[in-house]
C-alpha cells in the first residue's frame, strides 16, 4: 500500500516541476525565448515576451494533465488501470509537441 504512495508522489513532483517551469517562464522578463526543445535553437521570435507566456502555459497545463494521469497509481497492485499513466503520458507528450509546433511556433516566429 506504501509504495503506491511513494509512486504517486514521485509522479506529482514530476508534475509539479513542469508546472513550476511553465510558472517560471509565464512571469520571465527575459529578452530571450525559452526553448522548447532540448539543445537546439530556438527559431527567430517577433514577440518573446508572448512566446514565453504561451510557451509556460503549456507547460502548466501539461504538468496538471501529468498529474492527474497519474491518480491510477494509487489503486491497488496490479491494476490493469495502470495503462492509463502508461499511455496517457505519451498522448499528452504528443499533444504538447503538436500544440508547440502547430500553434505557439508559426504565432510567434518572425516573417520573412
Amino acid at each position: 500500500m506504501e509504495e503506491r504512495f511513494i509512486a504517486f508522489t514521485i509522479w506529482g513532483i514530476i508534475g509539479l516541476l513542469f508546472i513550476v517551469m511553465g510558472i517560471y517562464e509565464f512571469h520571465s522578463k527575459k529578452a530571450k525565448p525559452f526553448g522548447f526543445w532540448a539543445n537546439a535553437e530556438v527559431a527567430p521570435i517577433e514577440d518573446v515576451k508572448g512566446y514565453n507566456r504561451a510557451l509556460g502555459i503549456l507547460w502548466c497545463v501539461y504538468g496538471v494533465l501529468f498529474t492527474l494521469i497519474g491518480l491510477p497509481l494509487l489503486d491497488r497492485q496490479n491494476s490493469g488501470l495502470i495503462i492509463i499513466p502508461i499511455l496517457g503520458a505519451m498522448l499528452i507528450s504528443i499533444a504538447a509537441i503538436a500544440a508547440y509546433v502547430v500553434g505557439i511556433e508559426p504565432k510567434y516566429r518572425k516573417k520573412k
